[in-house]
Formats: C-alpha cells, structure tokens, sequence
C-alpha cells in the first residue's frame, strides 16, 4: 500500500452512506479524505460545505445510494453542484452500491423506469464519470453518457470460497437472470452450476419451483447481486437440502438486508452468508452467520487507475 499517494490534484471525498469504506479506500490510495460537511437544516433540507479548495482537482465521491436512498441520493447531487460550482476539473462518483438498479425495464404497464432516471439525474447535475460495483443489470451502463468503471465482486466472493476448501462443490444460480454471475464464480472454482427455476407472483414474494442440476450430496453455493428480503435465497436454501445438497453457503455483493431478512437468515439452512461492504451492515443485523469482505482494496486501486489513465479492466483477471 502507498504511504502518500504522490499526486495531490486527486481529492477523494464521503458523503453519509459509507464513511467507514471510503476510510478504507483512502488508506489504500493512501490519501486523506477531503474535508467537506454535510449537515441538515431543521426543515430537513441537506446542506454541504466543501472546507478545502479543489480548484482544478480530479474528484472522486464515495456514495452508495442505499437506505435512505433518497437522502443519500439528493447529497451526491447537492455534493455534484457544490464541486462543479468550486471548478473542480472532473468529478467521479464511485457508487459501490447504485439504488434504483431494480427498476431498470417496464414489467408491466405504466411503469417507470427509475434506474434511467436517476442515471439522468446525476449526469445532469454534473458528474463527468461513475465507477460502480455489481449493477444489477449490466445494461444499466447503456442509461449513462459517460464512461462507466463495472467493477464485479465475484472475484473476492470466489477467492474467499477457494480458501476454505470445501469438498464437492456446485455453484446456484437462485434465479435464471443470475446465471451468468454464478458461471463466472463456477468457472473460477471450476465447479458445475444449477439453477433454480422459480415464479415470482409479486415483488418480494418468491416461489421455488425447480432446481436444475445434480445437487445430490453436494456442497452449494448461492451467489446472488443483492440480498433485500432474503426470501429468495432462504427459500432457495431450504429446498436445495430437501432435494439432496449436503450443506448451503450464500454470498451476494450487496447486503441490503431489509425487513425480515436477518430473521430469516438465522432461522435457514444457509450454514454461512458472505458479503461484501458495498453497504455498510449495522451492528444490530451483524449475526454469526454473516463475514463481511472488504471491496476497499478493488475501489481504490480502480481509482488509482482512472486517475493515472490505466486499465481497469485487469483488475477483473
């Protein structure tokens, strides 16, 4: 790791959402966080005052849009104005977490398509450019007239798992739309994948239907991009066991955990949850059963890269 980073024209800068990850990524840039404060009037209103000059500096802004996506999403784009407005050469918003993802097509009629919209927002404010982690559609990139960084979480999932050895491995997909992120994990254990094919009659109501592949005295691993809920993955879980499997591990990059989630996690199959720290997991949903990884180390050696105009892509390798 750099002791000091050489180049002092690159300023990284947190906002609410993650304080201790962007901590963790200026460590390893081995820069200091940018001074700024973000604060709320009494009525509510965010206010931002950016407490160094960045005059012609390269910007980078840690902000995942999680819970409270709204709040955390109005301060990047007060935090965009405010650096735009203080001649800042770029601005790069490094969204380990992107809210909204969810909403990134028109299911059925009269919908919005919330991801789009708020990728104009952000452009719109001013940002020159987003690094970002594990979209949950990848063609969320296409809603963006500006380079997009995609970093993927995979690699730390799987290097984690490769370390704990287990014995007669297949890699689940809980849903058809994640195969490909379960291949690419599968591939790096060089393990076989299954599917669960399963019906959604609603949002946050999954029914488990099929599951596609020999599980039979296997060890599973789950891999998902988001954890909300966790009913599709507990549900996925206890019917991989009843169908065969000999013990359950689930990994996703984001841990949104919301509602009944931790409950329901500690009362499943599921012998381990791995996660990432694209959102921070507060002390009172950090049960035995969860090991977080650290996405520091891939963030800020991406940010690095950008700013010295290398590839990221090798970092995928």
């Amino acid at each position: 790791m750099a002791s000091s980073y050489k180049d002092s024209s690159l300023k990284v800068f947190s906002l609410n959402s993650n304080r201790r990850l962007s901590e963790q990524i200026a460590e390893h840039i081995g820069t200091p966080l940018g001074k700024c404060t973000v604060s709320k009037f009494s009525d509510g209103e965010i206010q931002i005052n950016i407490e160094e000059s960045i005059r012609g500096c390269e910007v980078y802004v840690i902000q995942s849009t999680s819970d409270p996506v709204n709040d955390h999403l109005m301060e990047l784009l007060i935090m965009i104005d405010a650096l735009k407005r203080a001649s800042a050469k770029s601005i790069n918003i490094v969204m380990p977490y992107y809210g909204y993802a969810r909403q990134d097509r028109k299911a059925r009629s009269r919908e919005p398509i919330a991801a789009k919209l708020v990728a104009d927002i952000i452009e719109q404010a001013g940002a020159n450019r987003m690094i970002t982690l594990d979209l949950h559609a990848p063609q969320i990139q296409g809603f963006f007239d500006i380079p997009i960084d995609h970093l993927q979480g995979v690699p730390i999932l799987s290097d984690y798992f490769e370390g704990k050895n287990l014995d007669d491995v297949i890699v689940v997909s809980p849903d058809h739309g994640g195969v490909t992120r379960a291949r690419k994990m599968a591939d790096r254990l060089k393990a076989p994948i299954g599917i669960i094919d399963k019906r959604r009659p609603r949002p946050n109501v999954a029914e488990i239907m099929n599951i596609i592949g020999n599980i039979e005295g296997k060890t599973a691993i789950l891999i998902d991009d988001i954890i909300d809920t966790a009913g599709t993955i507990t549900l996925a879980a206890n019917a991989l066991i009843e169908n065969g499997a000999k013990e359950v591990y689930a990994c996703c990059t984001h841990p949104v955990l919301s509602g009944p989630a931790i409950e329901r996690i500690k009362n499943s199959q599921i012998k381990e949850l791995v996660i990432t720290d694209s959102i921070p997991l507060p002390a009172e949903k950090q049960v035995d059963k969860i090991t977080a990884l650290s996405v520091a180390p891939l963030i800020g050696e991406a940010i690095i890269r950008v700013h010295e105009q290398q590839s990221v892509s090798v970092l995928f390798d």
